[in-house]
């Protein structure tokens, strides 16, 4: 296995980094002063990624995409971690679900999404079912030849953005020798659809300007040319098109901490204390080593997850593991930090109490550091019968 990037990857790597530096962190104290990313620039950084030709890299050539391999894309994720949320959104990354799409739903919403015409929104979490995903309220119903659904979404990010949205209800329900099981189907939904609803959501101290909205279905009416994938075979696709996106995750935290670590770097060996540099006392400049340690582990996981992928070789715990252990490493960068800062870590002079804030969430996000531990250990025992 071997880590050594491609002359091409270096490339990708020195040219998002530049756009984060040049595009993104000039504009981030107006989003977090605000809690909103101006129209205005929202289509700037749109079309500039769009002339960089970064826009949709996520997808295959053959839609219109860069056809980056999961490796490439994983770097561009990293360097993105480098850069708000909020504002890097626009740097414009599809949901690779939206490859399932047949017939017109590829004229209607792969390709525009692909072009940066139209945006897309995932949906999943409701108020009762994060986690648990079988356990939504969230239902479509047989009346006709329609679906007809009711119940509600929450957490949905990007929601505000979206032109359509890629929601998972419950479309029925069947008995097993471990309780009822229900089935689970992806429709395509359009904003403006009669009976859909787009909410405002609730304050988030993470990754303030990335908003997350409420959807809300009332009666709303929806053909068979809008599921995505199967009836019924809502896991199916999910399984296929998502699980990596927690790879994204962990990319990304490993983008964050580096930022912040190079923070406690510079202020470690600027500060200075009884005379002398702050990294000069063990207490300090250990825990820069452990920092630096912690952040290349996360990276080589995240990457290690990536190669797999690209090799078609089974990665479902690898992933979990980097998704883990890269977000709560950052927890513990941020937090690091912020100490060897003190009590300015903790003043908007400096965006160190900003880092700490939006670490929190991705233990939460795209499978809680619980769920992911789960899913390492069932892998290892499945085989033993246990």
């Amino acid at each position: 296995m071997d880590f050594g990037l491609t002359e091409e990857q270096e490339m990708i790597v020195s040219t998002v980094r530049s756009f984060v530096e040049k595009e993104i962190h000039p504009h981030e104290t107006l989003v977090e002063r605000t809690g909103e990313v101006p129209a205005e620039l929202a289509a700037e950084i749109k079309r500039k990624t769009l002339e960089l030709g970064f826009y949709a890299c996520n997808f295959p050539e053959e839609v219109g995409g860069a056809g980056l391999s999961h490796m490439d894309f994983t770097l561009v994720e990293r360097e993105l971690g480098r850069g708000s949320m909020a504002l890097t959104h626009f740097f414009g990354r599809p949901q690779n679900i939206l490859m399932a799409c047949e017939g017109a739903q590829r004229e209607r919403y792969l390709l525009p999404a692909v072009r940066g015409e139209r945006m897309d929104a995932l949906a999943m979490t409701e108020p009762d079912a994060g986690s648990d995903v079988r356990g939504m309220k969230c239902q479509a119903v047989r009346d006709g030849g329609d679906w007809v659904i009711n119940g509600t979404k929450h957490f949905i990010s990007g929601a505000e953005h979206a032109d359509f949205f890629i929601v998972f209800v419950a479309t029925g329900v069947d008995d097993t020798p471990k309780g009822p099981k229900k089935r689970i189907t992806c429709f395509l939904v359009d904003r403006g659809h009669p009976g859909f609803e787009v909410r405002d959501g609730y304050n988030s101290v993470s990754h303030r300007g990335y908003r997350n909205l409420i959807l809300s279905f009332d009666d709303c009416r929806l053909p068979d040319a809008a599921v995505l994938g199967e009836v019924d075979g809502g896991f199916a696709v999910m399984n296929e098109w998502l699980y990596a996106t927690r790879l994204t995750v962990a990319a990304m935290s490993v983008g964050r901490a580096r930022r912040c670590f190079d923070y406690a770097l510079s202020y470690a060996a600027e500060r200075k204390q009884f005379g002398q540099p702050i990294a000069k006392f063990q207490g300090v400049s250990f825990q820069v080593a452990d920092m630096i340690t912690e952040i290349d582990a996360a990276d080589f996981l995240t990457l290690a997850g990536a190669w797999r992928l690209d090799r078609g070789l089974p990665a479902n715990r690898e992933i979990a593991s980097a998704k883990v252990y890269a977000t709560e490493m950052l927890a513990k960068v941020t937090d690091t930090t912020l100490q060897i800062y003190g009590g300015m870590g903790l003043m908007d002079d400096f965006p160190i109490e900003r880092f700490w804030r939006d670490a929190r969430v991705e233990r939460i996000w795209d499978g809680t550091s619980e769920v992911q531990r789960h899913i390492i250990s069932r892998e290892l025992f499945r085989p033993l019968g246990a």
